[in-house]
């Protein structure tokens, strides 16, 4: 199986839909997925994700089915303490960096002024949805892997989220911790990752990156990544 994952196009984050530029980034990006082999579509429910997914939903004529646990993060005190600016991800990935913590050793996050993010609810709260996800598509978590359990897995689905929601079950599902992919995997409006998992009833497997964050469909559109 092919998961493609993709983020909404430009926001109004206001009305929680696309503007203009984010619709024409859709439209971009769904021409850019008709080769891809997309035979079913997910998508967050908010509604910039929402509306992003009908771009290509149009073109494939294809149904969006919505995915309530991909709903965009939440990040901030959760007690009223200290916690490093407003919790956002990315700003505080950077900011651990600036410190000299590695992002690829969490232990930072278990110390003021990290540790009382909400977002690590949040992050537990797709890690676990997800796992029921995956195993409705043919792919049951053991461990840190999956076993293929279904026996319709030979085929590409397509999930359109957010960067936070994307980059959670990113980090869940390749093991990375999820700081660590928020620095290293900046989704850029509508990009296209791809993760590629084995078809082969009764084995276990790990994903495969086979794409991580292409925008190249919007390169000419002038406005880059932004949360």
């Amino acid at each position: 199986m092919k998961i493609v994952f993709v983020r909404h196009g430009h926001p109004d984050y206001v009305n929680d839909c696309l503007t203009e530029l984010g619709h024409e980034q859709a439209e971009k990006a769904a021409l850019r997925l008709l080769d891809e082999g997309i035979e079913q579509i997910f998508t967050s429910p908010f509604g910039r994700a929402r509306e992003t997914a009908l771009h290509t939903a149009k073109q494939l004529s294809l149904d969006v089915t919505v995915l309530d646990f991909m709903r965009e993060i939440k990040w901030g005190s959760s007690d009223g303490g200290e916690v490093y600016a407003d919790g956002h991800p990315w700003d505080t990935a950077l900011y651990a960096v600036s410190m000299g913590h590695s992002l690829m050793d969490e232990s930072w996050t278990k110390k003021p002024p990290f540790c009382n993010n909400i977002v690590f609810s949040e992050l537990q709260r797709v890690a676990e949805s997800s796992d029921t996800w995956l195993e409705s598509l043919g792919y049951r978590r053991e461990g840190t892997n999956y076993r293929v359990v279904g026996d319709d897995t030979d085929r590409t689905v397509a999930l359109f989220s957010h960067g936070g929601s994307s980059s959670a079950l990113l980090s869940h599902m390749l093991c990375l911790p999820f700081f660590y992919l928020c620095r290293a995997l900046c989704p850029d409006f509508t990009s296209i990752t791809v993760l590629s998992l084995s078809d082969i009833k009764g084995t276990l497997t790990a994903p495969m990156i086979e794409l991580a964050n292409d925008s190249r469909h919007i390169r000419s559109s002038g406005v880059s990544y932004a949360m």
